[in-house]
């Protein structure tokens, strides 16, 4: 079965409204814009657009078209493709009762429409490395010529935003189509016709609605410029195309891009057939989308306006940016399960180089901005990220270029950094935090409160820091530091024997989520372990073998499997818990306090599906625990993996449409379960 066949949908799965407007689509540039939408056309969120540019790449992410609204006449009969939602409750047009199909031609989408006995094809996508985006028509079938008006619908402003009222917009007729400029001092972009006509016919169109934003108690409404009206002329077997771009060069042709894109996308999949990747041994569809869908992550930063050159990592879309635990957790995934370490020596240098008191930023800086040290994992995990690089085949010379970056970053965790970030001296252990500071992974806060306090000794962070120290001991190994190498392994012993002796929760048969801290019991010597039931605990049996005997990684494994594990991701929390929040959803604080109190987070479930490998040793079953993904390839985002999901039946889809760590962590998963079958 082809990808195309696999991910295709049928007329049935879109002919009422909710479900026309459920189901998304993204595309994007590899350098930070992207496009995206719903499968039956309606705008649903502020993010939604056809050319959302990045105009300081990968960031300052503006839209500026949101959408084209077509209008096709066949047979002397008008058919409307469009469907609009308004402050009002008007749904107006309702196109998409006229879709009969949709798929994903690799990563563009296609839709099909039947109007008559006419058979209308669309496909969008966009230029690589640049912000243009085309939008092309194909008349399939049908005896007689169709004509399509199409109206532009458009804007100007920060993606986060939304724009009401009227702006001092101008609109300039150019070759091949028209020039506008939203107000003074704005970059100006073009809307370009291949096989058509554009006339210039300024208007407005009023208080469209975002359902998406009212469901997440945002405001919901925006106004839309229409420059003008487009009109294309279609002969059976013949197409047009228009061309969004805010660049100043020529764009290519339409199908000298559309041929470009394909050859890249096949290029990627040869990539991921190289060994070590994950179609090195033959895979079904999904995961041949996945790869496809890892490089919507990629992204080059700029470079000439101050920015830091190199590549970097998207955490999400369509609202995230790049952040240094995202990107430290997705990169092996994301660049070396997909047979391209080029890109993980490119991110490692580039964040290596932002290396301050022994930390890796959180959020990237950019021209003009301070970095933020506000995370106690991604350092961590970059450590890990090195090892997975070296595992893979990488460059060696890497190795020795970052060995002195390692030892620095060591050497501060062991005598103390920010955020009261240290070893303690006593027991080997991290610890972590500062009152109202969030520096785990789980780092929801709104306003002053702190929804999952975790300072203390954290159980995934010193799973990280045992598998860091083990890594350096053997990186020392290969450097010639001998005496590096018996101070790590040293550490690394008694950091192994506390974890086991103050993590087990003996009553509960697990691991405690955080000890000496601020929340849980205290014990005899009047110490706090917080027995909250969290999948934190699987790093401690994914990451290393070594550091909980077999009894007790298969009992974290098995309480993961009865209480955290869905076809799509852990649980933040068990479901057993007071705290436990079962749907995400309501306005910002409602949310934020389901974030990590039962919401399910599809990065997860690489991380349980190889400590369920190390434990039991059965990579067929392991692989089982993976299938719900397959089908959520089709629900949600097409061909993506959504953030998080609700924590109980049926797992709607919440939060970003296509998330990094999401793929990658299934990806990095997959491609352990192979060579352990190998």
């Amino acid at each position: 079965m082809s990808g195309q066949e696999w991910l295709g949908l049928g007329r049935d799965a879109h002919t009422g409204l909710d479900a026309a407007c459920q189901r998304e689509w993204l595309v994007t540039n590899g350098i930070g814009g992207f496009a995206s939408g719903t499968v039956g056309g309606a705008t649903t969120r502020r993010y939604h657009g056809l050319l959302v540019a990045s105009l300081r790449p990968p960031l300052e992410r503006t839209l500026m078209v949101a959408k084209l609204d077509a209008r096709a006449t066949y047979g002397g009969i008008e058919t409307a493709l469009a469907t609009n939602e308004y402050a009002d409750g008007t749904i107006a047009p309702r196109g998409y009762r006229h879709l009969t199909g949709f798929r994903l031609e690799g990563l563009v989408p296609v839709w099909t429409w039947t109007i008559g006995e006419a058979l209308l094809e669309q496909r969008v996508w966009m230029a690589h490395g640049s912000n243009t985006t085309y939008v092309s028509y194909m008349l399939l079938r049908g005896p007689g010529s169709m004509s399509l008006d199409v109206q532009p619908l458009c804007s100007h402003r920060d993606y986060h935003w939304q724009h009401r009222g009227t702006a001092d917009s101008s609109v300039t007729a150019v070759e091949n189509g028209l020039e506008i400029t939203a107000y003074p001092g704005a970059r100006p972009y073009r809307i370009l016709v291949e096989g058509g006509e554009c006339a210039v016919a300024p208007d407005w169109h009023w208080n469209v609605r975002h359902r998406e934003e009212t469901a997440r108690g945002l405001d919901d409404v925006e106004d839309l410029f229409r420059p003008g009206i487009i009109t294309l002329r279609l002969a059976p077997g013949e197409g047009a195309s228009i061309i969004l771009t805010c660049e100043a060069q020529a764009p290519l042709s339409a199908g000298a891009a559309l041929r470009a894109e394909h050859d890249r996308q096949a290029q990627l999949l040869r990539d991921a057939r190289r060994e070590p990747a994950v179609l090195a041994v033959p895979a079904p569809p999904w995961i041949e989308q996945l790869v496809l869908a890892a490089d919507q992550f990629v992204v080059e930063r700029g470079g000439t306006d101050g920015s830091t050159p190199g590549k970097t990592v998207i955490a999400g879309y369509p609202w995230f940016g790049d952040w240094g635990r995202d990107t430290m957790i997705a990169l092996p995934g994301l660049a070396l399960s997909t047979g391209r370490p080029g890109i993980a020596a490119s991110v490692l240098r580039t964040f290596a180089r932002f290396v301050s008191e022994g930390m890796l930023p959180n959020r990237f800086p950019d021209a003009g901005d301070a970095p933020e040290y506000n995370t106690v994992d991604a350092t961590l995990w970059y450590v890990v990220a090195v090892e997975e690089y070296l595992r893979s085949g990488g460059d060696a010379s890497l190795r020795s270029e970052l060995y002195p970056v390692l030892q620095d970053i060591i050497a501060w965790h062991r005598r103390g950094t920010r955020f009261r970030i240290h070893a303690d001296p006593h027991d080997g252990l991290l610890y972590s935090g500062e009152p109202g500071v969030q520096l785990t992974w789980m780092d929801a806060k709104v306003g002053d409160w702190v929804v999952t306090p975790r300072s203390g000794k954290c159980v995934e962070i010193n799973a990280l820091w045992f598998r860091s120290l083990e890594i350096m001991a053997s990186l020392a190994d290969a450097e010639g530091d001998n005496a590096g190498s018996a101070s790590y392994r040293e550490l690394a012993g008694q950091v192994a024997r506390s974890f086991n002796d103050r993590f087990w929760y003996e009553r509960g048969q697990y691991l405690y989520d955080v000890i000496d801290g601020e929340e849980g019991e205290a014990d005899a010597c009047g110490r706090r372990q917080d027995a909250t039931l969290r999948p934190n605990q699987i790093l401690a049996a994914s990451l290393s073998p070594n550091l909980l005997d077999a009894p007790r990684a298969r009992a974290v494994v098995d309480v993961c499997s009865r209480e955290l594990w869905t076809p799509v991701g852990l649980r933040s929390l068990a479901p057993c818990d007071p705290n436990y929040v079962p749907r995400y959803q309501g306005g910002t604080r409602e949310r934020d306090g389901a974030y990590h109190q039962g919401t399910v987070w599809s990065w997860l479930l690489g991380p349980f599906v190889v400590a369920h490998l190390h434990a039991y040793g059965d990579a067929a079953v392991a692989r089982g625990f993976l299938s719900g993904v397959a089908a959520h390839l089709r629900e949600a985002c097409i061909g993506q993996v959504s953030e998080i999901f609700d924590g109980q039946a049926p797992f709607r889809s919440r939060g970003c449409i296509a998330q990094a760590w999401g793929v990658a962590e299934l990806l990095r998963a997959w491609r352990e379960l192979n060579e352990r079958e190998a």
